[in-house]
């Protein structure tokens, strides 16, 4: 008989720093850029975050979509107006020094499939930026989106992957880095009818895309940052998605985590369904797209009607909200990962994502015992999902004692 001891092993727990995109006043951050990665690295001590995944954005004086039409606040915590060298590299690594916070990665979301040539030319110097930037300061990936040209069907739009995208991964490659893409659909991306606005948006796609990436020698390149949320909005929930990736013979493709969960509103489903609100709802006027970026905003209720993004434990337990997948279940979130893909599960990264629009507050005192509190509760989720699996799989089966019961399962409704 083999007798294996009890070694749980954790993943690493950080946040995203858009969670408070003004914890450095643009007055400040502005004329001194790397102040606010300096005030984020001292903040994500104090809420207990061991990692920040460091947001880069175009600064609002030079992005294509206006401040006004976007859902959440521009988080260029990483402000590249200009470049990002050596030397700034330098004091950023000294306030980690200091901090003893560290980088996971950098995070830069876009439309990198946009239809306009200009515009998506400067996407994509943009993103060359972040990477040598992620270079400089010695992390391994970026995570963003790949996006979708608007006047392309779906088929054409992985063939604009092909010619587009790929010359970016090979860029990633010559700097040593692994791209991770979160596969959120954006619904209310753009004031058009179409859902899915990140080709990247579930797990069939991402084979797809990942097979044209091997073709061009950047298989290693493209990862997923899966977020558990964004399968909640399409009905789907992480033990099955793991499941058919592993059966596909893809579970490696997820790379990291972003732990930021959704609650679905049964009463906004019977109104208008899983395809969210689709007419008067402000983004239109006279016949075609308001050119008013407030009312460009209102696109966004193709999601919101039904469902709320959640900050991990700021909603109630709901067991059987868990089975109907109208919420996230955190723990068997956790416990899929481990039992189903291939993970380095101490070197893989769990970054909280705030969206919780209660609780968007962009004011430090209020907002830091609420990230306090989230970021507890998924160290101690993955505490108990790392107990669970070492004493089941690991302790359990070297003694060849039976794990009780049945659990939740793959495909099952």
């Amino acid at each position: 008989m083999n007798v294996m001891p009890f070694a749980p092993r954790h993943m690493k727990i950080g946040v995203l720093t858009a969670a408070l995109q003004e914890l450095t006043p643009r007055a400040v951050r502005d004329p001194d850029p790397d102040r606010a990665i300096e005030d984020w690295l001292q903040f994500a001590q104090e809420i207990g975050a061991d990692y920040i995944q460091l947001s880069a954005a175009l600064h609002p004086s030079q992005s294509d979509v206006p401040p006004e039409a976007m859902l959440d606040p521009v988080a260029n915590t990483l402000d590249l107006r200009m470049p990002f060298d050596a030397s700034r590299a330098a004091r950023v690594q000294q306030a980690i020094a200091a901090t003893r916070t560290r980088i996971s990665d950098l995070a830069y979301f876009d439309n990198l499939l946009h239809h306009d040539a200009a515009t998506r030319k400067t996407k994509h110097d943009f993103l060359l930026r972040v990477f040598d930037a992620a270079a400089l300061l010695g992390v391994d990936a970026v995570c963003g989106f790949v996006g979708r040209n608007q006047q392309h069907s779906m088929d054409e739009n992985l063939e604009d992957f092909e010619v587009q995208f790929i010359p970016l991964l090979k860029a990633a490659k010559t700097r040593g880095l692994t791209y991770r893409v979160e596969q959120c659909p954006m619904p209310g991306w753009t004031t058009g009818d179409h859902w899915h606005n990140n080709l990247a948006y579930t797990a069939a796609t991402w084979i797809a895309l990942h097979r044209i990436c091997d073709k061009h020698g950047v298989g290693d390149q493209f990862r997923i940052h899966y977020d558990p949320s964004h399968a909640i909005l399409m009905g789907q929930d992480t033990r099955s998605i793991f499941q058919f990736l592993t059966e596909s013979g893809y579970g490696f493709l997820i790379g990291g985590f972003h732990v930021k969960g959704q609650v679905i509103d049964a009463k906004g489903v019977s109104a208008w369904g899983y395809g969210g609100q689709t007419l008067q709802r402000g983004d239109w006027i006279d016949g075609k797209p308001s050119p008013n970026p407030a009312d460009q905003v209102n696109a966004w209720k193709k999601q919101v009607v039904l469902c709320e993004h959640e900050l991990p434990g700021t909603a109630r337990h709901d067991p059987l909200a868990y089975l109907q997948n109208r919420t996230v279940d955190w723990l068997d979130h956790q416990l899929a990962a481990r039992e189903l893909l291939p993970l380095d599960v101490a070197n893989t990264h769990l970054v909280v994502e705030h969206e919780y629009p209660p609780a968007r507050v962009q004011d430090r005192e209020k907002l830091k015992p609420i990230l306090q509190g989230s970021i507890a509760f998924v160290r101690k989720i993955d505490e108990a999902a790392a107990a669970m699996y070492a004493l089941q799989h690991e302790v359990l089966q070297a003694q060849g004692i039976p794990v009780q019961g049945i659990g939740r399962e793959a495909f099952r409704s």
